[in-house]
């Protein structure tokens, strides 16, 4: 069994709304052999992991995998559940899964629902070296791995703080990414986006982070705002220390001067030996050291977000109690066994450490780490309380006096700090400070909240939600219109024409299609950007208020959807279908299946937009969780007036007028004589991309006098829409550029100059290489019915296939040509154009395919150019010569007169 590709699907995608690898599988010899089958697997299966009895499977029950296992199932079934099992042992639920045979025997597509990336590829490798070992009854070590795998997740996943604020944003449906492998992630979309770096917010000033770290400044601000704070100065060594301790007065505290999570600091201290001891261990974490007053009473920590105190934790130094049989170290040992205890920031709470402060500490209650004190007693291991360094918390929000809650406000305000860790201490934290010699000792930017979030004793506090609601307040969302538009072909079409009709608005629009990323007119990107990675740019932009995107198959196969929800869906059409073969999508349902992808992520209160002449896409309305509005050409049809019939909305042609309906009420948009795209009506797929563009428009409640004038202005110019059935005149030959390369569209492009008067019609065309034999012969047929001749090329478009065997295909669909009488073959787009066009006569009609826009776009440019500086020059020489030169002795007038001007 081994896999040949494993795919990350980040976004909504064919199988789930939520993110999934999706695994191919070769079962390889394994393919007929069931797990009843193969001696001793499912023993060893089930004593490795017993837990999964809890998977109810298809049987739905309480041990139902344990008993497809004895009836027999196959290694991709197993390899699903034990996948999903192993994450949730590493410590990230999940529950999804799916196992499904391809077109092709014994390879499998096995999905899995994962947390995170990183973990779940692991988890799922090592569920296929254990399903391996138990098939060949090898030995595996489930408890050693599941150990690393737990390592890995609270080293990679989001912690306690950050997952805390992310699981805010999702109650409130406030959209998010995780930006890298620490703790940025972004919240919302474009303009409206918002940043956290831990409990940092994109408003977190850099000025006042650096004051917060700086605890000598701190002091200096905080005593400016009238907040109590201990006195205390930086020292230059160990003897100018203790000197600091004695002007100061003991006890005092010693700490780094830019430290941060209670390293290196030391409290209460009184002797010489004490604070020299202590100056050494904070020198390892700073090169300034502070000695302050020591301040006694209890250790608080106060979470300020914004202007409110959200909690208040009253926290606890790290301490063992004797029991009368184990040494210090074994008692710590058996304290850090508590699974909330783990390494860094992963954990609620963090492991004991015997680092030389703590050893510092037990040396002063005359203890060594092998002492074995008496049963009751309580050890200290740190004087400070940090949970970084092994504390624990007991929640006090409820008893903060109004006065204490206003200095810890004032504190964060001096620093400059919308987030802030105020560190206090005091006797009680429900007295003023004044009253009992209480002081602000620090003020923390980037505050952990795990005390907060799960404390040892008391109410866990919703600090991730004060957090989101600082950045979005109530009503907001972050969140700007997101229209997806997919299907076989007019994609880009419409795509352009959505974003040309909301640019109209004034909003700034981003856009993906096949011809580049667009920030309103400006080209960020020239390449093919109508999958997931360019949408999710676009989102990330800080400019954009609204966002198109052309959602292409490969992209929702390869990574699913860039987005969690939509607010409009188009989907043009499918008809034949296209890319068959490829992904193990093999027919025109198939291909459906997985367009359908954008109409499931309509949000309720969003609309799909779906072709009501297109039988496929018209069973996707099903599917959608908003409103369905249908668009055709003809107001009969079926789907339009069941729909119309319940209040439903429609788009479609009456009069020549495009008209929007809701039930009964019906208004007029436009006449097809002044849209331009459509020229006039005569191009129908252009029509019904029309109908698409406005119909979305539409749904996303713009102004109809917005819609109205915007379609008027959209031509089907070079500039608009490239290579998007352009039609020019040239030299009085017609010449129409059509990106269409399958047969669905070619059939359309021809449908359409079908109503052209030429008599005598030409062709330039090829297709690209990932299409199936039969697709390519077909389109060969098409040209032959329709062209009186034809040349074809190929260029780098081939996708595996063999030099020639493209034009090759199209020939033989060609050799039952009905029309066509004369063949061509050419190497390369523009060496194809440029044969076409040099033998393109007055009156004839000409189909330019351009299966590279840009570059064929380009070159007719500098074509088109040049014509007209020839043009021009024969128009100077047929003046100087007083007679009207033909073509070809233009041509010669041009290449004398510039062989005089060489002279």
């Amino acid at each position: 069994m081994e896999f040949r590709k494993v795919l990350a699907l980040r976004g909504p995608n064919i199988w789930a709304n939520f993110p999934v690898l999706e695994a191919w599988v070769d079962l390889g010899e394994l393919k007929d052999k069931p797990s009843n089958e193969i001696p001793g697997f499912n023993e060893r299966l089930m004593s490795w992991l017993p837990s999964m009895i809890e998977h109810r499977c298809s049987l739905g029950e309480r041990g139902g995998v344990f008993e497809r296992l004895r009836l027999g199932t196959y290694q991709a079934h197993i390899l699903e559940h034990v996948a999903l099992e192993i994450q949730s042992l590493a410590g990230t639920e999940v529950g999804f899964g799916k196992a499904r045979e391809t077109s092709e025997e014994g390879v499998f597509r096995v999905i899995v629902e994962y947390v995170e990336e990183t973990v779940g590829r692991e988890c799922l490798a090592v569920a296929h070296e254990l399903c391996t070992a138990a098939v060949h009854d090898l030995p595996f070590d489930v408890t050693a791995q599941i150990e690393r795998l737990r390592d890995l997740a609270q080293d990679v996943c989001l912690g306690p703080s950050t997952g805390a604020i992310v699981e805010a944003a999702r109650a409130r449906g406030i959209p998010f990414r995780r930006m890298n492998a620490n703790s940025l992630v972004v919240f919302g979309h474009g303009r409206w986006q918002r940043r956290i770096q831990a409990a940092e917010t994109d408003r977190t000033g850099a000025i006042a982070e650096s004051i917060a770290q700086d605890k000598e400044l701190t002091r200096e601000f905080l005593r400016a705002a009238g907040v109590p704070t201990p006195c205390g100065r930086a020292v230059a060594d160990a003897e100018d220390a203790w000197q600091a301790a004695r002007e100061i007065g003991t006890p005092v505290v010693v700490k780094p001067r830019d430290g941060n999570q209670g390293r290196g600091v030391a409290a209460n201290l009184n002797t010489r030996k004490q604070v020299t001891a202590a100056y050494e261990a904070a020198k390892q974490e700073s090169d300034s050291v502070l000695v302050e007053k020591f301040a006694p009473g209890h250790d608080y920590r106060l979470l300020v977000v914004g202007e409110r105190v959200v909690a208040a934790a009253r926290r606890e130094p790290a301490q063992v109690v004797g029991d009368g049989v184990h040494t210090i170290n074994q008692l710590i040992e058996r304290e850090n066994a508590d699974p909330r205890r783990g390494e860094h920031h992963a954990t609620m709470l963090s492991k004991i450490k015997l680092d030389p402060v703590a050893l510092a500490v037990l040396t002063e209650q005359g203890f060594t780490p092998e002492t074995v004190p008496p049963a009751g007693a309580v050890v200290l291991i740190r004087r400070n309380a940090n949970l970084s360094t092994g504390g624990t918390a007991i929640d006090v929000t409820e008893r903060v006096h109004p006065s204490v809650a206003a200095r810890a406000i004032a504190a964060a305000r001096s620093v400059g700090l919308d987030i802030a860790g105020i560190d206090l201490l005091a006797h009680d934290i429900s007295r003023p400070l004044e009253e009992q010699g209480g002081m602000v000792v620090e003020v923390n930017a980037a505050p952990g909240l795990r005390m907060h979030l799960e404390p040892s004793a008391g109410v866990s506090r919703p600090v991730g939600e004060a957090i989101v609601d600082l950045m979005f307040p109530p009503g907001e969302n972050g969140r700007v219109p997101i229209i997806a538009v997919t299907g076989v072909n007019g994609k880009t079409t419409t795509t352009r024409f959505i974003a040309h009709i909301l640019r109209g608005t004034g909003k700034c629009v981003g856009m993906t299609c096949t011809d580049g990323i667009f920030i309103d007119d400006h080209r960020l990107d020239n390449t093919d950007c109508s999958g997931p990675r360019s949408a999710r740019s676009v989102l990330l932009n800080p400019n954009v208020e609204t966002a198109v995107f052309e959602t292409a198959r490969g992209g929702i196969l390869r990574e699913g959807l860039a987005f969690d929800y939509c607010d409009v869906a188009v989907v043009t059409n499918i008809g034949e279908g296209d890319h068959l073969g490829l992904f193990d999508v093999n027919t025109p349902a198939e291909l459906a299946k997985v367009k359908r992808c954008i109409v499931e992520a309509v949000a309720p209160e969003g609309y799909a937009v779906l072709n009501a002449a297109d039988p496929l896409v018209v069973e996707m309305a099903a599917y959608c969780p908003g409103g369905i509005v249908f668009f055709a050409l003809d107001p009969a049809s079926p789907a339009i007036v069941r729909h119309l019939g319940v209040g439903g909305r429609a788009a479609f042609v009456r009069d020549r007028q495009v008209i929007v309906a809701e039930g009964e009420r019906e208004e007029a948009v436009i006449s097809l004589d002044h849209l331009p795209l459509t020229r006039g009506g005569q191009v129908a797929f252009q029509v019904e991309n029309a109908l698409a563009a406005i119909a979305a428009a539409w749904s996303l409640g713009t102004r109809m006098d917005v819609i109205r004038g915007r379609a008027a202005s959209f031509a089907a110019d070079i500039d608009n829409v490239p290579a998007r059935f352009n039609v020019l005149e040239i030299e009085g030959a017609t010449v129409v550029v059509d990106y269409g390369h399958n047969a669905h569209s070619l059939s359309a492009v021809i449908e359409a100059i079908d109503k052209f008067p030429h008599l005598r019609r030409a062709c330039v065309y090829s297709t690209a290489g990932d299409r199936r034999d039969c697709d390519i012969i077909r389109q060969g047929e098409l040209l032959g019915a329709a062209f009186d001749r034809v040349v074809l090329y190929e260029d780098h478009y081939l996708r595996g296939r063999a030099s020639g065997e493209i034009m090759g295909l199209l020939r033989k669909g060609l050799d039952s040509a009905t029309r066509t009488k004369e063949i061509v073959e050419v190497r390369g787009a523009t060496n194809a154009a440029e044969t076409a066009l040099g033998s393109t006569t007055p009156g004839e009609l000409l189909l330019l395919q351009a299966d590279t826009v840009d570059e064929t776009i380009r070159w007719l440019r500098g074509y088109l150019e040049m014509r007209a500086d020839r043009t021009a020059a024969a128009d100077a020489v047929s003046q100087d010569l007083g007679e009207t030169l033909t073509p070809a002795e233009m041509d010669g007038a041009v290449l004398a007169e510039a062989n005089v001007a060489a002279k």
